[in-house]
């Protein structure tokens, strides 16, 4: 009993630390990649080719001094960035294990009601904040979260209805010989573009549209305040990439080519940050609600036909 409690706590402590350095060197993967974009070096004086930049921006982040705003609502603006930073780190508990540490037979379905209540930080770190241009950023990022989950949970759907399960270790066992990317390649870019939004990436960034909303819903956070913020975004960032490898390249977590794989999506988010301006509001919206739902909608309605068909068969 206590052993495993024991070995239960030590592996989520060791899948924690994991995940905070991978968020880490992609924010090192970030500098560079976008450096290069820009045809200069990017961070390259700390440590070998630049390798302890990211220890020492967030040494420099969390010993600064942090400001409270007098009229902030200050629990809600203090503990909103703890809980964002929580949220995406429990999600990568859903991982598809062969060890048998976690079992989520609905992982999928922890995955959606994780991503939901993401948007409920967003919203309180720029209203408790008690600032016009926070409010704005807080809002704009509920309305597009909310708008782009339907399309994710629409996908989702589509291939819960294919694969029978919620569980994602059955995505593993659904692709061992053949991935779901060559023969859904439409489904797969319109997650990619769901992905994007979901994380307030660019060109989707209006959570933080710096140009208009002086960095959006966190501009009054400052030093270990805006760094969890910062270490939630990147954590998401790194989780959708692997959720997108397991539905679409299969989760075989034991070999190399699932990681180069995680690596690669990573990268396109990057690379898209450094190539796309930012997307006009109403388009964004348009996007979603015009195009997205409706062609998710169409091939849940094929997946579901495709099922039934195949099951009469197999009856």
């Amino acid at each position: 009993m206590y052993m495993e409690l024991f070995l239960f706590v030590f592996v989520t402590l060791i899948l924690l630390v994991f995940v905070m350095v991978g968020v880490a060197f992609l924010t090192l993967l970030e500098r560079k990649v976008l450096g290069y974009i820009h045809i200069r070096k990017g961070p390259n004086s700390v440590g070998f080719l630049g390798i302890l930049q990211p220890f020492g921006d967030a040494i420099k982040l969390f010993t600064s001094e942090q400001s409270f705003i007098l009229v902030s609502n200050y629990l809600p603006y203090y503990f909103s960035p703890v809980f964002s930073l929580l949220l995406s780190l429990v999600l990568w508990l859903v991982i598809p294990y062969f060890s048998g540490f976690y079992s989520f037979e609905y992982g999928f379905l922890f995955f959606l009601c994780c991503t939901s209540l993401g948007v409920y930080t967003l919203m309180i770190a720029g209203w408790s904040s008690n600032s016009n241009y926070s409010l704005l950023g807080g809002l704009r990022a509920v309305a597009q979260t909310i708008s782009y989950e339907v399309s994710l949970a629409l996908i989702l759907l589509s291939f819960i209805f294919l694969v029978g399960s919620y569980n994602l270790l059955d995505f593993y066992y659904y692709q061992r010989y053949f991935w779901f990317v060559f023969i859904f390649i439409p489904l797969a870019m319109l997650w990619f573009v769901s992905c994007l939004a979901e994380t307030n990436r660019t060109p989707f960034d209006f959570a933080e549209g710096e140009s208009e909303l002086v960095s959006g819903f966190n501009v009054e956070y400052s030093g270990g305040g805006f760094a969890l913020i910062f270490l939630a975004e990147y954590s998401s960032i790194l989780f959708m990439s692997m959720l997108f490898c397991v539905i679409f390249f299969g989760c075989d977590l034991i070999y190399f080519i699932f990681y180069f794989s995680l690596v690669f999506v990573s990268f396109m988010f990057i690379w898209l940050r450094g190539t796309l301006p930012r997307f006009r509001y109403d388009k964004l919206m348009y996007l979603a609600w015009s195009s997205f739902l409706s062609l998710s909608l169409n091939y849940l309605l094929f997946f579901f036909g495709l099922k039934i068909v195949l099951f009469s068969f197999m009856i």
